[in-house]
């Protein structure tokens, strides 16, 4: 192996275990600083002596270790309190790192403690995709298009944050599990939705943001494999997923009624309508599981014609009842549509105060150029075009424009 394949495959190791190296030190030693520091140096380590010594039978193992002694030297180098260094050199474990077992406990204290209510919505996806995803500070930055020196200082607060409040690094009590629960698979859901369709930049989709959102959503499973949500939101993100080749074509976005369905990822399409049985048979479905129902139902299908529009409605009517909100009653319109036909769909789309939403410009401009009506179709593509960031949507709906143009 040359020295540089040698690199690239330490750094990928390290990525791997970034997370449970990190969960396990702040269990041990309550202190993320301490943690993410000490996780760091183990990986100049791993770089200066496993070139020459070759990389250990358990890497995993060696970083936890070598991190451990690394922050038990920083404790005694700042003298911090008395109380820290009895701690530390009381709980100071050489055991061999296991993958299973109190290690995947640590990262299921840390991505509770990641995603607390206390901590504002945008904090807990960055800490999560920091912290647990192993990704830079520049990497987060550039996800959501903002400047390194924001995220950075918005991930510091949020660590000040947990410290000063006492944040517990545990998982919730029994009784506060399910409320908890929600939030962190919220912060997955919203990591994978912004790789699935990036707000705005170069890439219409952000792979390394979906891949990790799944990558994560798969630590949650396997420490919580008998939550139906869990089961239903990681699912939904395999289906949505398997799409991936086919969505985007030179350059422009390409609908699901349109995609190449040969391209499809059959094996994820497989994974996910299982991990869907699961949920749904579980007898506790919620809103992932029914997300992930539908998904099922359209990957399903060999030819869009082949979709049951009926049944995709009638899932969408049982979301809606359990979490009613303006976008899922967007979606159940377009479902509507090919039900009941677009003037029905557009009565309901037009109550929606979605004004500011690109999603909501484009389905009226959809519906309107279904119905005949060019020139309020062109006003809304206009309105749809102006609304969104993504190159691929833009190019597809001023493809759809021009052409309802040529039309008239």
């Amino acid at each position: 192996m040359t020295t540089s394949a040698l690199q690239q495959e330490i750094e990928r190791i390290y990525r791997e275990e970034y997370g449970r190296v990190v969960a396990s030190l702040a269990r041990r030693f309550g202190d993320l600083d301490i943690a993410e520091d000490a996780a760091s140096e183990a990986l100049l380590v791993a770089l200066e002596r496993w070139p020459a010594d070759g990389i250990p039978p358990n890497p995993g193992g060696w970083l936890t270790t070598t991190a451990g002694n690394r922050a038990i030297d920083r404790i005694r180098r700042e003298n911090l309190r008395q109380s820290k260094y009895e701690a530390a050199e009381m709980i100071h474990d050489d055991t061999p790192h296991e993958p299973t077992g109190i290690v995947e406990d640590d990262r299921l204290r840390l991505i509770f403690t990641c995603c607390h209510p206390a901590l504002a919505p945008e904090a807990r996806v960055a800490l999560t995709l920091r912290l647990l995803g192993g990704l830079t500070v520049p990497e987060i930055a550039r996800a959501f298009l903002v400047q390194e020196t924001t995220m950075a200082q918005r991930i510091t607060r949020a660590k000040a944050k947990i410290k000063a409040a006492n944040i517990p690094f545990r998982v919730p009590d029994a009784v506060d599990l399910t409320e908890r629960l929600s939030g962190v698979l919220a912060v997955l859901y919203l990591v994978f939705n912004e790789g699935y369709l990036a707000g705005s930049g170069d890439d219409p989709i952000r792979a390394d943001l979906t891949d990790e959102a799944i990558r994560l959503a798969r630590i949650v499973r396997g420490l919580l494999p008998d939550q139906p949500e869990v089961a239903g939101l990681l699912g939904l993100m395999l289906l949505t997923d398997a799409r991936r080749a086919a969505r985007v074509a030179d350059g422009e976005l390409v609908t699901l009624g349109e995609q190449d369905r040969s391209r499809w990822d059959r094996t994820l399409i497989s994974e996910g309508q299982g991990l869907t049985r699961q949920a749904l048979e579980s007898g506790g479905v919620g809103p992932y599981g029914l997300m992930a129902a539908i998904n099922a139902i359209h990957t399903a299908a060999p030819d869009v014609r082949d979709t049951d529009w009926s049944r995709i409605a009638s899932l969408y009517d049982r979301l809606h009842a359990l979490s009613p909100s303006p976008i899922i009653a967007l979606n159940r319109a377009v479902a509507i549509a090919e039900v009941d036909g677009p003037q029905v769909a557009l009565a309901l789309v037009d109550d929606l105060a979605l004004d500011g939403y690109h999603a909501w410009h484009a389905t009226r401009a959809d519906l309107l150029r279904r119905l005949g009506r060019a020139d309020e179709a062109r006003a809304a593509y206009d309105a749809a075009i102006a609304a969104t960031e993504n190159a691929a949507e833009r190019a597809y709906l001023a493809r759809r424009r021009s052409q309802l143009a040529s039309d008239a």
